[in-house]
C-alpha cells in the first residue's frame, strides 16, 4: 500500500507538472497571436500612409484645378471620389485660417507682426497638412500673424 501511495504522489506530481507546461505553452501562444495580430496592424498602418503620401501631389493638383477650373461634372466626380476613398484609410486635412500656430503641425512661410494678435495665429492657408491616426503626413504651409 505505501508503494501505490508514493506512485499516486508521483502521478500528482507529474499531472501538476504537466499542467503548468501546458499553462506555459497556452500563455506564450496567446502573447504570440496577440503579437503578430499588433504586428499586422502596425504594418497596414505603415502601408496606408505610404499610399496616401504617395496620394498627396495628386491631391494638390485636384486642389489647384478646384481652385483655377470651372467646376465640372467630371471635376467633381473625381474630387468627390478622392475625398471617400482617402477618407475610409482615415486621411485627414488640417489647417484653417484662424487656428493657433503650431510648430509641431505648421510650417511658417511667412511672419506678419501685428499688436492687436496676442498669439501666433494662422492667417492664410498656403497648403493643407495632412494626417493619418496620429501620424503627420505633411505639415499644413501657412503665413502666421502675431505679436513680435
Amino acid at each position: 500500500m505505501a508503494g501505490s501511495q508514493a506512485s499516486g504522489g508521483s502521478t500528482r506530481a507529474e499531472l501538476a507538472e504537466r499542467t503548468a507546461d501546458l499553462q506555459r505553452v497556452k500563455a506564450e501562444y496567446d502573447n504570440y497571436r496577440k503579437r503578430v495580430r499588433r504586428d499586422r496592424l502596425a504594418v497596414r498602418e505603415i502601408a496606408v500612409a505610404n499610399v496616401l503620401r504617395g496620394l498627396l501631389p495628386v491631391l494638390d493638383a485636384v486642389d489647384r484645378a478646384c481652385a483655377h477650373e470651372t467646376m465640372t461634372p467630371g471635376l467633381r466626380e473625381i474630387t468627390e471620389a478622392l475625398e471617400v476613398q482617402t477618407g475610409a484609410l482615415g486621411l485627414v486635412a488640417f489647417g484653417e485660417v484662424g487656428d493657433p500656430f503650431d510648430p509641431a503641425r505648421h510650417e511658417a512661410l511667412a511672419h506678419h507682426v501685428s499688436p492687436s494678435c496676442p498669439r501666433p495665429t494662422c492667417t492664410a492657408v498656403l497648403r493643407p497638412g495632412y494626417r493619418v491616426g496620429d501620424q503627420l503626413l505633411r505639415p499644413a504651409c501657412v503665413e502666421v500673424t502675431g505679436p513680435e
